[in-house]
């Protein structure tokens, strides 16, 4: 799938790009990961369906035998005792095609890098001019 979506501008064209068969996964990972985001923007980075809070939050994205889910790798690294029945790298997970996709922990994952990003943000220093 991944190499058809060359331009493709927003997570609806990359959605309509993959197979049927395919669809109803990636729209049930955008409708997740918005639900524990709702504040986040959706854009297509690296080619990618991705959600954005201040910086890349979560990509998302099909290929022929799994659905990759990319939280960074502090969402692998927390969640790598549940995640350990999956294919994972540093910052990727691979959730195939022929096993349901567990929502809930996307669901979980997502909230957690909210979490994080929301917290990094309460620690930026302010910008404003010393008096």
């Amino acid at each position: 799938m991944n190499d058809d979506v060359n331009g493709l501008e927003s997570i609806d064209a990359y959605i309509a790009a993959a197979s049927e068969a395919v669809r109803e996964r990636l729209e049930s990972m955008r409708a997740t990961i918005h639900a524990a985001a709702p504040e986040a923007a959706e854009a297509i980075k690296y080619r990618l369906p991705t959600f954005v809070l201040g910086k890349n939050l979560v990509h998302f994205g099909a290929f022929r035998n799994h659905i990759g889910f990319y939280p960074t790798s502090s969402g692998i690294e927390h969640f790598a005792e549940e995640l350990r029945d999956y294919v994972t790298s540093r910052g990727a997970v691979q959730f195939p095609h022929d096993r349901p996709l567990p929502l809930d922990l996307v669901s979980r994952i997502v909230e957690f890098r909210v979490n994080e990003e929301h917290s990094r943000k309460s620690k930026k220093p302010s910008r404003r001019p010393k008096e």
